[in-house]
């Protein structure tokens, strides 16, 4: 087959207009995308330019790989690079609506959640979604049609050249002046959205790819000198216990409630006149009561699965992917293991699949005794089922009756599922209205909030009439937001008021409770984070935990920093809130002004290091080269949940 120049005047390969056409397709439908889909911050005529040109240099570049292929075969390659980078796009703008964010490489090993996620997943498509493929039918009709003829003469490979060349200079000059708008760009990319904003989503896509690879070669490369700088900064920021506290769950059962997509908002919150959880909103004033209203989640895209993973380890999430997933095989110090030193079994209790985010596997690491997963509940109806497993009232009433069998002291969790995203509920099972926002998501919201609150009193009063209660230190705790930003314009209707960037970030809050039995409660202003709340309740048992490599520090300690490091390297404190890249007084809800930045900037500067620092332990899998004096190492082949039942009990 005889070669051509690409741009031969007398002989121009008839397959060029098409590859041009495909070229400025795939360009303007990611720029829409972008600006339309995504909610990425963009800020003046310069951003706005950024953001336009950002998707032409990527989808030359990746288009221009049909012209490597022979004969024929570059029309199928060139409709098959449209096709795969549209379904790419498309997915993000799915996976954005609920948690905005977007896909990394990580994510893609999920996998095995896919399943349970599908009903979700249908609820976060919309019908002119269509439209994002109708350049796709086009240009299947163009290449499949026999009335365009097809020109089979090759590319000679120089001829390429030009392509490859004038796509690869664009996305230099791309990066250039995004790193004059925003130094650092890829060196201190915690936020995906600036590069996304600065970059498009097929160079971020590259970028992602390249970080997940370097961060996957991390435990190759650690050794025992690894963790040196992580036992530093742990013993040195180490904050002693509260001796008022201390010891005051002493000996007693745990018994941790997660609270699925509570925000702090719906406490006290009234709709149509009625309180939302007048259940919760009464334990804010029990005498035996801590709650805290100034607690923040801090998960990534491993949302619940990172609120359990700091609660067990104090270790955050990974800024992509979940931990569960992608280190369930690492060596940790959890507390289910920590504790058994003490005396204490474990358990976990889910109405879900055992192998939902890896739990069946990771859970033998942290070292979990026993594990009742779905297959542990019988009896069950349609009516008793959510679209994640078990609903909570038949959740509950069933998990005590397995919880009865536990040898005390135990150290036990349980994964409600009722409260969470699209929201469904059968409307029999309801005993308030939705709101009237007109966002479905957001009007749902508070009929499950509703019935998890019930659910919660109902589990309260069972464990009372059990015996139970009296030596139980309860934690309930807020996993992440269950509402997103993406929903602002109705949470402004729910709140009554504009939601300024104060407002979003105080939306992170997820309420907290620590009921101790005899204990002095109260409600306290505190801020803190998850990372924060198993040093707290560690010390509550009293159990000194200054050996062991925890980020985050006791929220009832009188050291305690009360500064909250989100993943995205933002942070909350009580003077200062850092949202992208502005830093605000706290008070007045202002930008700081420029004799406060530089107190702002360190502690800026000391999270993303705690986050680095966290990392490196997690990627580097550096606990295996250390553990605390009195702690036995985990051996996860010891572990094989045998399913038990209710009805074997009986």
């Amino acid at each position: 087959m005889k070669n051509i120049k690409m741009f031969d005047k007398e002989n121009i390969n008839k397959f060029i207009p098409l590859f041009l056409l495909a070229v400025v397709m795939l360009w303007m439908k990611t720029y829409i995308s972008q600006k339309t889909q995504f909610n990425l911050g963009v800020d003046g005529g310069f951003q706005e330019f950024l953001l336009f040109i950002n998707p032409l240099g990527s989808a030359m570049l990746l288009l221009s790989v049909s012209l490597f292929f022979k004969g024929t075969w570059k029309y199928i390659s060139l409709l098959g690079i449209y096709t795969f980078l549209s379904i790419l796009l498309y997915s993000n703008v799915v996976y954005y609506r609920f948690f905005s964010d977007f896909i990394t490489l990580p994510t893609l090993f999920q996998t095995q959640n896919f399943g349970d996620l599908g009903g979700s997943v249908l609820t976060l498509m919309q019908p002119t979604d269509a439209l994002f493929f109708m350049d796709v039918a086009v240009l299947s009709i163009l290449v499949f049609s026999k009335r365009i003829k097809k020109d089979a003469r090759n590319f000679r490979t120089k001829a390429v050249i030009p392509a490859i060349t004038m796509a690869l200079a664009i996305s230099f000059l791309n990066l250039a002046m995004a790193e004059g708008d925003r130094p650092q760009l890829l060196t201190r990319g915690f936020d995906r959205n600036y590069i996304v904003k600065y970059l498009g989503m097929y160079n971020y896509t590259l970028y992602d790819t390249v970080e997940s690879l370097k961060s996957s070669s991390q435990r190759v490369m650690a050794d025992s000198d690894s963790v040196t700088e992580v036992l530093n900064y742990t013993k040195s920021n180490y904050a002693p216990p509260n001796k008022a506290y201390f010891g005051a769950a002493e000996g007693m059962n745990v018994v941790y409630v997660h609270l699925e997509s509570f925000q702090t908002f719906l406490m006290n919150y009234e709709l149509h006149g009625e309180e939302v959880t007048p259940f919760l909103n009464s334990l804010i004033g029990d005498s035996n009561t801590l709650y805290f209203d100034n607690f923040y989640h801090q998960t990534a895209q491993g949302k619940t699965s990172d609120a359990e993973f700091m609660l067990e380890n104090s270790l955050f999430g990974l800024p992509k992917g979940s931990a569960f997933i992608t280190k369930g095989k690492n060596t940790y110090q959890a507390a289910p293991a920590d504790l058994k030193d003490k005396g204490y079994k474990s358990a976990v209790f889910h109405g879900n699949n055992a192998t939902f985010w890896n739990r069946s596997e990771i859970y033998k690491s942290f070292g979990y005794d026993h594990f009742f997963d779905i297959k542990s509940y019988t009896g069950l109806t349609d009516m008793d089922m959510a679209e994640y497993g078990i609903l909570d009232k038949p959740f509950f009433e069933q998990s005590v009756d397995l919880l009865e069998t536990l040898p005390e002291p135990f150290y036990t969790k349980f994964i409600t599922v009722a409260h969470h995203f699209p929201y469904n509920i059968n409307q029999e099972l309801t005993t308030i209205e939705k709101a009237a926002t007109g966002d479905t998501s957001v009007d749902n919201f508070f009929q499950t909030a509703r019935y998890a609150d019930e659910a919660i009193e109902q589990f309260f009063a069972e464990l009372e009439d059990s015996g139970l209660a009296d030596n139980t230190m309860i934690v309930m705790y807020g996993d992440h937001y269950g509402i997103s930003e993406n929903h602002n314009s109705a949470m402004e209707q729910i709140l009554s008021k504009e939601i300024t960037p104060i407002d979003n970030a105080d939306l992170q809050r997820v309420p907290l409770f620590i009921h101790v039995p005899g204990m002095k409660g109260g409600v306290n202003h505190t801020y803190g984070g998850q990372i924060d709340l198993l040093p707290t309740v560690m010390h509550l048992l009293g159990v000194e935990t200054q050996d062991n490599i925890y980020f985050g520090t006791d929220l009832l300690s009188k050291e305690h920093e009360e500064l909250v490091t989100f993943r995205n390297g933002d942070f909350v404190s009580p003077e200062i809130y850092s949202i992208g890249d502005t830093f605000y007084d706290r008070k007045s809800g202002l930008p700081l002004a420029e004799d406060q930045l530089e107190q702002a900037k360190k502690l800026q500067e000391q999270g993303i290091y705690k986050l680095h620092l966290s990392d490196q332990t997690v990627n580097g899998d550096l606990l295996r080269f250390y553990s605390p004096e009195g702690f036995t190492p985990v051996n996860p082949a010891d572990y094989q949940y045998k399913e038990v039942t209710t009805e074997e009990l009986k």
